[in-house]
């Protein structure tokens, strides 16, 4: 599928009941910065407050007909919705904007992960993801599987006996994917089992926090690392020996608000390695204004995927690029996240917190040091109880 380059696209969303109208803002601004990567642009931003999502139409008409009246003057490509549209949503919404394509955040991550996927493994898991969000959304969509689908999304209608014939196909197509991989996931598990008992180590984190980074920095290798969301997709282990400890060390997907649950089942043996890892290096990007709601994504993430509770240690990446705004005393505004220096904001986080951290910049190699030092006490204590006998090189 070609990466767009030119595409224009504007964001919707809807401020719940109690929900704040600025986060629902920087949740938008996160989707643009998802459409970006994808290759689509444009700033234009729709919110509506409304209780819940209309069951028809996710927001109601009347903005629906802003928005449509916008993308027509404007030849806008992609009206893409926040939150995940049901087939009879999309196609409701299909009625009144017609000159744009309408998707959905699930169908906008899916396409990235389509862009970003390089091995046969990623390609297959995403395709497994894409088919299985696609299945209960045929009568909305044009399908005719023979033929490659251009872009973020496409439109149009088919007959009842094509889209039966169109359904059969994905199905098979699901059960093939299934099964090859099953297959590589086995030989995965036995590759993962030929390693014995090394001690393991897991980057986790939000996309785009410099998890690529740290592995290339503490394994001297050259993985993959770009200024975009999901530019790891495939699990990568290294072997890495500080001082004379060696462990494993794998950098996984970053996870993401509303990551898609069709990509949790289908990415399930990748995240294998956090899964059976000894640590967790719960990287986090402290330039973001809403850090510690990421990392409540990431930690409601490992949950989901049967790793909650593992160690946790917690590297705040891009000390770097920390700003603050200064914070005038006289003025009658509160303290705010945003005026806390960054000693502030590492004094308090350690004091509230009983996770050992520590405040890097992957980039700067600034504490680079202590962070190697660190792992390789809490590496060398899993190591002593693991191989009693060789207590001697500690």
């Amino acid at each position: 599928m070609a990466e767009l380059t030119t595409e224009k696209a504007v964001f919707v969303g809807i401020v719940r009941q109690g929900e704040d109208e600025r986060k629902v803002m920087e949740y938008l601004d996160e989707l643009q910065f998802l459409a970006r990567t994808a290759g689509a642009e444009g700033d234009r931003k729709f919110i509506q407050k409304i209780d819940k999502p209309d069951k028809g139409t996710y927001i109601r008409s009347g903005k629906l007909e802003e928005i449509a009246a916008f993308a027509e003057e404007n030849d806008i490509n992609y009206v893409i919705f926040d939150d995940e549209l049901t087939g009879m949503q999309q196609r409701n919404i299909e009625k009144i904007i017609k000159t744009a394509a309408v998707i959905d955040r699930t169908s906008l991550i899916l396409e990235i992960f389509a862009q970003r996927a390089r091995t046969s493994y990623a390609k297959m898991q995403v395709e497994l993801a894409r088919y299985n969000y696609m299945l209960p959304r045929l009568a909305g969509m044009w399908t005719h599987l023979e033929r490659q689908r251009g872009g973020v999304g496409t439109r149009g209608g088919m007959g009842e006996t094509q889209i039966e014939i169109d359904r059969r196909i994905v199905k098979e197509r699901i059960s093939k994917l299934k099964e090859q991989l099953r297959k590589v996931d086995r030989q995965m598990s036995v590759q993962r089992g030929n390693r014995g008992n090394m001690v393991r180590l897991a980057l986790v984190g939000y996309t785009n926090v410099g998890k690529s980074t740290i592995m290339n920095m503490l394994s001297k290798s050259d993985v993959f690392a770009e200024n975009k969301l999901f530019a790891t997709l495939d699990t990568t282990v290294r072997k890495v020996v500080i001082e004379n400890v060696p462990f494993l060390l794998s950098d996984t997907v970053g996870f993401i608000r509303k990551l898609p649950t069709e990509l949790i089942e289908a990415f399930k043996s990748t995240l294998d390695e956090v899964r059976e890892a000894d640590i967790l290096l719960h990287v986090v990007d402290i330039t973001a204004t809403d850090f510690e709601e990421q990392m409540k994504v990431v930690e409601k993430t490992l949950s989901d995927i049967g790793a909650a509770n593992k160690p946790v240690y917690v590297i705040f990446n891009k000390t770097d690029a920390y700003t603050c705004v200064p914070y005038d005393e006289f003025s009658i505004v509160p303290r705010t996240r945003e005026n806390a220096t960054l000693e502030e904001l590492r004094n308090s986080w350690i004091a509230k917190e009983k996770t050992p951290c520590i405040f890097i910049s992957a980039r700067k190699k600034t504490n680079i040091e202590k962070l190697r030092d660190d792992i390789y006490k809490m590496v060398s204590e899993i190591h002593a109880g693991r191989y009693p006998f060789n207590n001697f090189l500690y």
